[in-house]
């Protein structure tokens, strides 16, 4: 349901758009990215790309409509809109933030959202946001650049509706579509997956000391009827702040069910 309060102020514009004024669909769009963003601030969530890109999208829109022509509103406010969301999603990756990452992180253990597999995933499902949202930008730019007076408003004209509307939201559908089929599909079996994880052991402590320490953090981590096997150390452990005595290290390990 994250994701979803993430795109509610785009969801809310594209109901309005073309049913009321196009400064009334901006205002109650933009209401909506704000009430959003404040109420993540509220229950302490991180700064979200998408939320946050959407108080500018629709700040910038409202300029908009208050500035341009109402013909120009009625060819471009949908690519612009498209547009601002397509930007929005791109930025979250190219930053190294994707935005599915942001939403799916929201209550996950530590072990998960740091695991290659969790990376991996919501890599994978942010860029299929982004070439959905592409995609609804491409097409519905296309019937102004086309079509010279074509509109949103437009319903008997097929290349008017078809690109300003249809192949969009065709397209929206999959890309839900596709997150909620394409996780399960991409997780590998349990025992297979690499976790990662610290513990602390003495400077001096020799290797088999270190494989008995991290065995014993790895285990209490997995809890009851499960084993840590595969453990992994890292190469070098870090001196903790304030007490050079003992230091951090990494490692990795996985997880089965415990044997009788």
């Amino acid at each position: 349901m994250g994701i979803l309060f993430g795109f509610a102020p785009w969801i809310v514009y594209w109901i309005l758009v073309g049913n009321v004024p196009f400064s009334a669909a901006v205002l109650v769009a933009f209401v909506v990215a704000v009430a959003t963003f404040v109420v993540a601030r509220i229950k302490g969530s991180p700064g979200r790309t998408l939320e946050i890109g959407a108080v500018a999208t629709f700040l910038i829109l409202g300029v908009l409509t208050l500035t341009v022509s109402q013909t120009f509103l009625e060819q471009w406010m949908q690519p612009l809109s498209n547009a601002g969301i397509f930007l929005v999603a791109l930025t979250s990756a190219l930053v190294g933030r994707p935005f599915v990452r942001e939403f799916a992180e929201a209550g996950q253990p530590k072990e998960v959202i740091e695991s290659d597999v969790f990376a991996r995933i919501t890599s994978v499902l942010t860029w299929i946001w982004i070439a959905a949202f592409g995609g609804m930008t491409l097409s519905s730019a296309i019937p102004p650049l086309v079509q010279g007076d074509a509109t949103i408003l437009d319903t008997r004209t097929p290349l008017s509706f078809v690109c300003y509307w249809v192949v969009p939201f065709s397209l929206l559908g999959v890309a839900a579509l596709l997150t909620r089929v394409l996780p399960d599909r991409m997780v590998p079996p349990e025992e297979e997956i690499v976790r990662k994880t610290t513990f602390v052991a003495f400077a001096e402590a020799e290797i088999d000391q270190l494989i008995y320490l991290a065995t014993e953090h790895a285990n209490r981590e997995v809890g009851a009827g499960k084993e840590a096997y595969d453990i992994r150390i890292g190469s070098k452990g870090v001196p903790l702040v304030g007490d050079e005595t003992r230091e951090s290290w990494p490692s990795t390990y996985k997880v089965r069910g415990r044997k009788p």
